[in-house]
């Protein structure tokens, strides 16, 4: 329940970043650049996915394998744990079928190819982020997941069908398998409508896992105060999985979602040995170019003195192994 929630981030109503939300943003303004759809970089209507195996072979002790799906959905699996991240497999990510953003980049992995996750982290309510039809799908395949999800989301994801559920308060920890799970800070919002704004809490999670691996997915956030923390209290991740697209205009888009420069920091500061970069090329949420991500974190890595075996992108669909522990 939304009410154990620490007053640092909840006022008995709502959620709140302690830093403050965002600039002051006019609502005109904002509403502007929300109905100028016309002047924002083309992107393509699609692009076709190179075709990768499905993930099948196995992951030994000291491991894990990453499977991109897209936008911010990953399989996990190290020895004894699977888990998906934020998963959408849906055409559009909005409450409605017919319109709204529309996929340029098919899944990389159908949810046929998929084994069966131990559980689903769910990072916040956002339509791209918590896809109810592909949630769904996933029950229909695979039977009762547990979903870990921020304070707020139980009782509306359990009435439709969907769980067990698991709220997790920033900073709560609770078992996975062979793991420990923790909810991390994130500096963001919530709403799936106009009247529920905040009304549920956002994070990352930090993977814990018993053979020693540790797995930071940062979810949907703004470069924050809380990455110095993350370290402090649950160890520098060996894998951060950070978000690196939907970032202009910058005076819109600063405090909720980080650039490449951003991420690159994140990284630093962190003190992560690998990093992935995600939330990019699948839906056009914001202004930059298509490729712009890309593009700007070889930037911001050139300019760090950082490799791309430090901080990279994985194609859509493709599997790559970490060794995490010798």
């Amino acid at each position: 329940m939304a009410e154990r929630a620490r007053v640092d981030h909840f006022d008995g109503e709502h959620f709140f970043n302690p830093e403050g939300a965002r600039r002051n943003v006019s609502r005109f303004r904002a509403l502007k650049w929300l109905t100028r759809r016309g002047t924002r970089s083309p992107w393509p209507k699609r692009r076709l996915n190179k075709f990768w195996p499905p993930p099948v072979d196995l992951v030994t002790p000291g491991q894990v394998a990453v499977t991109f799906i897209g936008h911010s959905s990953f399989l996990l699996r190290l020895s004894g744990l699977t888990l998906l991240t934020d998963p959408i497999f849906s055409e559009r990510c909005s409450p409605l079928s017919f319109v709204g953003p529309r996929r340029v980049r098919a899944p990389g992995q159908p949810l046929s190819a998929l084994p069966r996750p131990d559980a689903i982290l769910l990072s916040h309510n956002h339509y791209d982020h918590c896809d109810v039809p592909s949630l769904r799908a996933l029950r229909q395949r695979f039977g009762r997941v547990p979903l870990f999800a921020p304070l707020g989301n139980q009782a509306w994801l359990e009435a439709k069908g969907l769980g067990p559920v698991i709220e997790l308060d920033w900073w709560q920890t609770v078992p996975c398998r062979d793991a420990e799970i923790t909810l991390t800070p994130a500096r963001h919002f919530a709403a799936r409508s106009l009247r529920d704004r905040n009304r549920t809490l956002w994070g990352g999670f930090m993977i814990n896992h018993a053979a020693g691996e540790r797995i930071y997915f940062a979810g949907d956030t703004g470069f924050t105060t809380h990455f110095e923390p993350i370290r402090a209290r649950l160890g520098a991740p060996d894998l951060a999985l950070l978000p690196i697209g939907a970032y202009e205009p910058r005076w819109f888009m600063e405090s909720v979602h980080m650039n490449p420069d951003d991420a690159v920091r994140a990284f630093q500061i962190l003190g992560a040995r690998r990093a992935l970069g995600m939330h990019f090329g699948t839906f056009q949420l914001t202004d930059e170019p298509v490729d712009a991500p890309l593009e700007d974190l070889a930037r911001a890595r050139r300019a760090a003195n950082l490799t791309p075996d430090q901080f990279d992108t994985l194609d859509f669909g493709e599997t790559r192994h970490f060794v995490l522990k010798a």
